[in-house]
């Protein structure tokens, strides 16, 4: 059952990535591919219906790791207090950039909301980023399951590492070039003309950056921690992973340039759950690894009962089934190109 509830967890912080990431995105990219008014109205409708419902699967996720792994989200909200308050922060501040910006006529405000959904999408995606990599990293967890980590401390890996290391920010990049990446490919396939094709041409530029951080990025962290391989070598189906990572991303080469923005979307979404997959596939057990091995929280030591666990499967089921049925009708009403007929978003 702690397997199962692990699996369950992984699949939802995958679905919220996969979703919200290719909002972040076109947030990321909204001031420098829209370059008009209209345009940019054009990329809020293309979000627009969605945006906000995609975030449910955030919530779901932090709500499904408080009932399954109590332990482990009363231990992370304490060592992670500080940024888990910023992201709160920004995730209001991306969405009173979209609702305010649809509001107010004014030029002048307009141009501040907007400046605030780009800053706001591109910090969430680095501070997602850079909490991945923190969590694959470790963290100075004690033998009472607690930790404290500052902000920073001297951006070297050592003994008493701060939240954002040359490891964690460079995690953090790879999340912002990914997400740009993602929101750009999605973009493409919502707009039209010009602004579909300067869209993709920034996942195109791109590419090459998002093919050596990705390299990169997985040499340093077999580099710091060799134990990510582990269930690789146990377990060699999981070989499989890199195979669908590299795979994705040349799918996504081959397709963007063709102006096949559809597979090219696609194949991000794979490239975006397949290094997921392969986090949760290599930590696993482990949930919340420690800088002492001893003292780290896995799926064991975290769990809530298994009467519990079995309990809140019923209930988890009907919710999750109402939630996939909601997201269905929400992405078909709303498929094709969007354009701007009428008034707001």
């Amino acid at each position: 059952m702690e397997t199962l509830w692990f699996m369950i967890v992984a699949v939802m912080l995958t679905a919220y990535v996969v979703l919200d990431g290719f909002d972040l995105g076109a947030g990321i990219i909204y001031l420098t591919v829209a370059r008009t008014s209209d345009e940019r109205r054009t990329v809020l409708r293309a979000i627009g219906p969605v945006w906000d419902g995609n975030e449910v699967w955030l919530l779901a996720a932090g709500g499904t790791l408080y009932f399954a792994f109590p332990q482990l989200y009363a231990s992370s909200f304490s060592g992670f207090y500080l940024p888990l308050m910023m992201v709160l922060w920004l995730l209001m501040l991306r969405a009173i950039g979209i609702e305010f910006r649809t509001h107010i006529e004014n030029p002048v405000w307009q141009a501040f909301f907007d400046a605030v959904f780009f800053g706001a999408s591109a910090l969430l995606a680095i501070f997602f980023g850079a909490a991945l990599g923190n969590v694959i990293r470790g963290v100075p967890l004690g033998p009472d399951g607690y930790f404290f980590e500052p902000m920073w401390t001297t951006f070297k890996l050592g003994p008493n590492p701060g939240i954002l290391d040359w490891y964690t920010v460079t995690t953090g990049v790879v999340a912002l070039v990914t997400l740009t990446v993602h929101g750009a490919l999605y973009v493409a396939v919502k707009t039209e003309n010009e602004l579909s094709r300067r869209a993709r041409g920034v996942a195109i530029m791109l590419w090459p950056v998002q093919f050596f951080l990705t390299c990169f990025s997985l040499g340093v962290t077999y580099w710091i921690r060799p134990s990510v391989m582990d269930n690789y070598r146990a377990h060699p189906i999981g070989l499989l992973v890199p195979v669908v990572v590299f795979g994705s991303l040349a799918v996504m080469m081959w397709a963007a340039p063709k102006g096949k923005e559809k597979r090219a979307f696609i194949a991000s979404c794979v490239y975006i759950a397949g290094m997921l997959v392969g986090a949760a596939f290599a930590l696993y057990p482990v949930v919340l690894p420690a800088r002492t091995a001893a003292y780290s929280l896995t799926i064991y030591n975290t769990a809530a009962g298994h009467h519990g666990l079995a309990v809140g499967m019923v209930w988890w089921t009907m919710g999750v089934v109402l939630a996939l049925g909601y997201f269905v009708f929400v992405y078909r009403m709303f498929r094709g190109k969007v354009r701007l007929e009428g008034g707001g978003y």
